[in-house]
């Protein structure tokens, strides 16, 4: 098989079996494109005349490029490969035994709990200021994706079982329990949603002052404004707040299934990384509040 109709019937494959999303669709395919530019320009036109050796000339060349960017690469390469090999179309996964390279972790950035109460002190005069109180709530309330909170509908929000739903990544729907401040201020919010329709008719929760969905653009211009209005770090986003309901949760003993869960993360290992910031909060205390840590 030529690697052109591969690469087709690979992202297809992840389409309509493995539900990806479009942008994944768009990284995988630019991705493969580039990978398949460069066996061709080494005559190499279909599946089966690939080595582990041209794999990695093709990493080597890319190299120039960031770790991150590498890696990611090779990750496709790799699904690529299984894939092939799953579908009988190839006899070896020429990808199988190469290493990705060695990544420098970094980790997440999270707001303290003093920052959060700042942010979350909104003083509710207009219809718009319900609404902001209701999302920056619900959203670190919940840890939240910026994409899972502008996507939710009305009938997504179960009051009276404390629960939402949420379709995140790959259409993967996940319940996640609701605290009583976020219940609380979503009651007060859908008070005056009717306000913010302006006589049109709209499923989703949040809106815009045009009484339509509001969109991610909408949220950072909004999320801006209030962290300027309270004097909080104007390089927060929206990312931060979902990355502080983990790191808050683990640092008070939260189990870290119950947090994966909550997340929506497929792999636990993603979740990992919070157990490191918190590890990381216990050395930093340690140095600068233990008499005996410097001499």
């Amino acid at each position: 098989m030529n690697i052109t109709d591969a690469i087709d019937e690979f992202i297809n494959y992840c389409i309509f079996e493995k539900g990806l999303s479009d942008k994944t669709k768009a990284s995988y395919y630019n991705d493969l494109s580039i990978y398949k530019n460069f066996l061709l320009e080494n005559s190499i036109t279909t599946i089966n005349k690939i080595t582990s050796s041209d794999i990695k000339a093709f990493l080597k060349e890319r190299n120039r490029k960031s770790p991150t960017t590498v890696a990611h690469n090779l990750t496709v390469i790799k699904n690529f490969h299984s894939y092939l090999l799953r579908q009988k179309l190839v006899s070896i996964n020429v990808a199988e035994f190469i290493d990705r390279p060695k990544l420098r972790k970094t980790l997440p950035r999270y707001m303290s709990l003093e920052d959060i109460d700042k942010l979350l002190d909104i003083n509710l005069v207009t219809p718009f200021d319900y609404r902001n109180k209701a999302m920056l709530e619900l959203m670190y309330g919940c840890g939240l994706r910026v994409s899972e909170l502008i996507n939710l509908e009305l009938t997504d929000i179960d009051t009276t079982n404390c629960l939402i739903r949420i379709l995140g990544k790959g259409n993967k729907e996940r319940d996640i329990p609701l605290g009583e401040y976020a219940i609380y201020y979503l009651k007060l919010y859908l008070e005056k949603r009717n306000l913010l329709l302006k006589e049109k008719s709209c499923s989703k929760l949040f809106l815009n002052n045009h009484g339509m969905a509001l969109t991610r653009q909408g949220f950072f211009k909004t999320l801006k404004h209030i962290l300027k209005e309270k004097g909080l770090n104007q390089d927060i986003s929206p990312h931060t707040l979902r990355h502080s309901f983990a790191t808050h949760l683990v640092n008070r003993g939260a189990d870290l299934r119950s947090i994966q869960e909550m997340l929506g993360h497929a792999d636990i290992s993603t979740t990992k990384i919070y157990t490191e910031v918190s590890a990381d909060k216990v050395k930093s205390d340690y140095n600068k509040y233990h008499p005996r840590s410097h001499k």
